[in-house]
């Protein structure tokens, strides 16, 4: 049979309590604050961003890496049957970007 308790230890299980249960609404509090939920809604678009960028940039380096690749023989010379073509195409836009620009003023 369980021991009977004295008031005062029921009462100092009380205050425990009580002590237990204002923490734990002061951290439902601080968790449902606004700018709580702000900060961590920040926080994750910040790490999708951060991870999409990566992502991106590791794309973009492999897309890069394949060009110069494909521009060079295996043994590092250059492939001028295809640099020219490259060469041209680069300069026909840079040339309508150019003549773009100038009828827009």
């Amino acid at each position: 049979m369980p021991e009977a308790r004295t008031p005062a230890q029921i009462e100092a299980d009380i205050v425990r309590r009580r002590e237990e249960l204002a923490e734990t609404l002061d951290e439902i509090g601080v968790r449902l604050h606004p700018t709580t939920i702000i900060g961590d809604a920040k926080a994750r678009v910040a790490s999708t961003v951060d991870h999409t960028a990566g992502r991106a940039v590791a794309a973009v380096n492999r897309l890069l890496t394949d060009v110069r690749d494909g521009l060079r023989y295996e043994d590092g010379t250059p492939r001028f049957d295809r640099i020219a073509p490259v060469a041209l195409v680069a300069a026909g836009v840079i040339g309508l970007l150019v003549a773009s620009a100038r009828r827009k003023r």
